[in-house]
């Protein structure tokens, strides 16, 4: 197919990507909203005895999520949220029965990403130490979802969500102390700063079953927000979506190779954005060439310590980036210096740049630093996450259909 024939499949097959989505977001989330609520309640217990997360994941994909849920919690992105202890282990680090053998404590909850028979094992090893444990596949976890897709690409913008919804709703329990085990009840300490993400919290205590119903409820309202925030990036951006795709196409079979970055977990979503270049969710899809800035620390931090952070990508581009190549740069706020910094370098030496941004788009999109740029309009970090994470996968997925 060419010309405006292609480019409508390809329209029609972007619409038929976000219902997809659209339907297993609502289903998903409204079967299990109830059980995340208990769960989330189940998780501020045990951070309020001194437990932490620990997340593992022996496929680069499923390391990109253990890396991302780690990050959320350690380091925590919306005011008035506290830091949790959480630990992101790969296949890197070894075995990851050992490293949960070596590292997990009774007290923690350890999330297993990934069906694979280490991730289980892995489980297994957290199970026996006495940690809470939760998977999604049937590996013998205490807590197991399902999302409801046979594509994997889907599965994963599932999950994602529920662990940034867990991650958020965790916190609501911390503002009623006397729900959470050995802790006595008290005045809310800074409902200020959580007011306008948890409405429903007020200074008095509530009894359980009453804030176990307001965190449901929420569930259900931030998946909504999430597929509010997918349509329109889908949506709004479908014509810069098929071009980016097509002009990656063009590097990819001309020999070049894909570079991706990001901050925080953003930096995840790079991890996965070359995931699933290495590794095709389709398997008729080619493998394709890519690496990720934000892979080596040693690199990293040399670059940090010598120069400063705004050069740790560009510094990387001069050394990988060829003018046959394309750069996928991923930020929320669209204003990260390191992201600006490394898109000029790469317009420099003629690399394709692709900008995946939230808010507004930031500098990125107001002055148009890149090629092909894809704007999420949200304030919001997890949900503006969450809707890049379809926005690259469908990127993906563009470049092996022809128009």
């Amino acid at each position: 197919m060419t010309g405006a024939l292609g480019m409508d499949a390809l329209s029609r097959r972007l619409d038929a990507a976000l219902a997809e989505r659209s339907e297993a977001n609502a289903e998903f989330f409204a079967t299990e909203a109830e059980r995340l609520a208990s769960l989330c309640h189940l998780m501020a217990e045990r951070f309020a005895c001194g437990g932490r997360l620990v997340a593992f994941g022996c496929t680069p994909a499923a390391r990109s999520d253990a890396r991302h849920i780690a990050v959320e919690f350690v380091h925590p992105v919306i005011v008035g949220k506290r830091a949790l202890p959480a630990l992101g282990l790969a296949a890197e680090g070894g075995p990851l029965s050992r490293q949960v053998d070596l590292l997990a404590r009774p007290d923690d909850i350890a999330i297993g990403f990934g069906t694979e028979d280490e991730t289980n094992a892995a489980l297994g090893a957290a199970r026996d130490r006495g940690c809470l444990t939760i998977a999604f596949c049937d590996g013998g976890a205490e807590w197991e979802f399902h999302p409801p897709s046979s594509d994997p690409s889907v599965r994963q913008e599932l999950v994602e969500t529920l662990y940034h919804v867990l991650w958020e709703l965790v916190h609501v329990f911390f503002e009623h102390r006397g729900l959470l085990g050995g802790r006595d009840a008290g005045p809310v300490h800074d409902t200020g700063a959580s007011s306008f993400l948890y409405p429903f919290l007020a200074e008095a205590e509530h009894d359980l079953d009453s804030v176990l119903g307001d965190v449901r409820r929420s569930v259900i309202a931030k998946a909504e927000e999430t597929g509010e925030l997918r349509a329109q990036t889908l949506t709004e951006n479908g014509q810069e979506l098929m071009a980016a795709a097509a002009a990656l196409r063009e590097r990819f079979e001309l020999g070049g190779k894909l570079l991706a970055l990001g901050n925080g977990g953003s930096a995840t979503d790079a991890m996965d954005a070359v995931a699933d270049l290495h590794a095709p969710p389709d398997p008729a899809w080619p493998a394709r060439p890519a690496i990720d800035l934000t892979e080596d620390a040693a690199i990293l931090t040399a670059i940090a310590n010598d120069i400063g952070t705004d050069a740790i990508f560009a510094r990387q581009i001069i050394a990988y980036g060829n003018g046959g190549d394309a750069l996928l740069a991923l930020s929320t706020s669209g204003n990260s210096l390191n992201v600006i910094e490394a898109l000029g370098e790469a317009r420099r030496r003629g690399l394709v740049t692709i900008a995946m941004v939230g808010y507004d788009g930031g500098r990125v999109a107001s002055e148009r630093l890149a090629d092909h740029v894809v704007i999420t309009r949200s304030q919001h970090i997890p949900r503006i996450q969450e809707a890049q994470a379809s926005a690259y996968h469908l990127l993906r997925e563009l470049v092996e259909r022809r128009p």
